[in-house]
């Protein structure tokens, strides 16, 4: 009886555009030469096409909070911070979707103190963060079937020992599902 006064709403963004594309502005080297003949275009799209494209962002209303407080994961497997976001194109009749997902690596850990980028910790044991790991995976790959997942954080500096747990954590999982990918920005800036 009180779902009328309940208003469903969202943390996060949402953006559609519509974007023309106009290849008659193209460069020299792209024109053709006078040998070759003009090409009659069949669709008016082809010559101008327009592509419907939006932008949606959601957060996630569990472990939500401030960067340095809200790290890591949860009981239930929920990670702090975790957003999902979706890219649609429509063109010519057909819409493409593309989905990103972020959030804290799912371990247990944390940052203490508020200076600028306090040393990380890990808070539980390894045998202690495998059930939780587990279900945030599962519930990932129910959702999505299949996921890549790149781990961002620096390999070599003071968040290394977040990463190796992170990769600890995926090799006991050993799902053909996950393919996992490390990228450190710190090494290609």
């Amino acid at each position: 009886e009180v779902d009328f006064w309940i208003i469903p709403i969202i943390q996060g963004f949402v953006q559609v555009e519509e974007l023309v594309v106009n290849y008659s502005e193209s460069s020299d080297d792209d024109k053709s030469s006078p040998e070759t003949p003009p090409q009659e275009s069949s669709c008016v799209d082809d010559i101008h096409p327009t592509f419907l494209v939006a932008l949606i962002s959601r957060r996630s209303r569990h472990r939500a909070g401030m960067r340095y407080k809200r790290r890591g994961v949860d009981k239930n497997g929920n990670v702090a911070n975790y957003v999902e976001t979706e890219q649609l194109i429509h063109v010519h009749n057909h819409t493409l979707s593309y989905i990103q997902t972020r959030g804290s690596v799912p371990v247990f850990w944390s940052q203490v103190g508020y200076r600028y980028n306090p040393r990380p910790r890990l808070d539980k044991s390894e045998n202690e963060t495998v059930s939780c790991f587990r279900a945030h995976f599962e519930e990932q790959l129910k959702n999505y079937k299949k996921q890549v997942i790149i781990n961002l954080v620096d390999q070599t500096g003071r968040e290394k020992i977040i990463g190796d747990a992170y990769l600890k954590q995926v090799l006991l999982y050993n799902n053909a599902n996950l393919t996992y990918v490390s990228f450190d920005f710190h090494e290609h800036w």
